[in-house]
């Protein structure tokens, strides 16, 4: 994971749209390391011990690790990953990674009556701030897209990335209100993986790793992964690599060294090699294919 944050301007007009995102990011946090990070902005920080209290809705995702929550409204517990933290205006919260196991967390900023509503009709609840949904891939998928749109903040980007907050509510709504029957451990394990590769792709990691921090057996691993997604978990890994190659070469004028560095890639031919194999397109093809195009294929 590339640690990334934004805060955004927000318009008259994008007020008008009724929900607004002021700020998203995504944070690695390694075992024994500060939280919040140094170089996060003032208006936002806080340490363990002063509290903090903010103006606004946050929608905090934990990928992966462990950590601790506590509210105003709401007694200190531990969060697990796969857990979504709600932070409410005006109350009062702490939270932080275990030193022992740190955390990724994904996060996004919000306002506006929409969500005052949903608060009002009980949706959200700041007696209920912490919501178990799981190793979800499509959450997962929804915060990547909320940030990468935010990068970019190319006209009306903001109806656009307020409308994916108000799905990414939504789904886990749906998720918690599905979830009264319980998830088959195989289920829960391949979702696990799904975010572990995900939150990796920038990485040297492997369906090995993957196993050992999920703590099963490799052979048993690679079998029920297959069985769930049709795919062996290394080319599920390697697809995800180039399909963010594909986004890369689409949106961006990164030289192609550049991407497969990035993307851990061993070396340039083996990069190309793969995603001829994968696209049908040598990288370079496949960026004026998209460049006259312009859209990605």
């Amino acid at each position: 994971m590339i640690n990334f944050y934004k805060y955004l301007p927000v318009s008259k007009e994008d007020e008008n749209w009724g929900l607004t995102v002021l700020n998203t990011g995504c944070t690695h946090i390694e075992a024994t390391n500060s939280y919040p990070l140094k170089n996060h902005p003032a208006h936002h920080n806080f340490d363990w011990s002063s509290w903090r209290i903010l103006q606004e809705y946050q929608i905090i995702y934990i990928t992966n690790g462990q950590g601790t929550f506590e509210s105003a409204s709401f007694k200190q517990t531990q969060v697990k990953a796969g857990t979504i933290i709600v932070l409410f205006p005006n109350e009062r919260h702490r939270y932080k990674p275990d030193n022992n196991t740190g955390w990724d967390e994904f996060w996004v900023g919000l306002k506006g009556d929409i969500i005052d509503n949903l608060v009002l009709s009980s949706y959200l609840n700041p007696k209920k701030p912490c919501l178990f949904i799981g190793f979800n891939e499509s959450i997962f998928n929804l915060y990547n897209s909320i940030i990468e749109t935010t990068k970019k903040e190319k006209p009306g980007y903001q109806p656009l990335v307020s409308g994916a907050v108000l799905h990414l509510i939504g789904a886990c709504h749906a998720i918690m209100k599905q979830s009264t029957t319980e998830n088959k451990k195989e289920e829960t394990i391949i979702d696990q993986s799904k975010l572990l590769f995900r939150s990796n792709i920038n990485n040297t990691y492997s369906p090995q790793q993957a196993a050992q921090e999920l703590n099963v057996g490799y052979s048993w691993f690679r079998k029920s992964f297959k069985d769930f997604t049709g795919l062996s978990p290394g080319q599920y890994y390697l697809q995800l690599k180039i399909e963010k190659a594909k986004e890369m070469l689409c949106s961006s004028n990164a030289p192609i060294k550049e991407i497969f560095i990035e993307l851990n890639f061993d070396s340039s031919f083996y990069f190309s090699k793969i995603f001829k194999e994968k696209t049908g397109l040598k990288p370079t093809d496949y960026r004026k294919r998209s460049q006259i195009s312009n859209y990605p294929l």
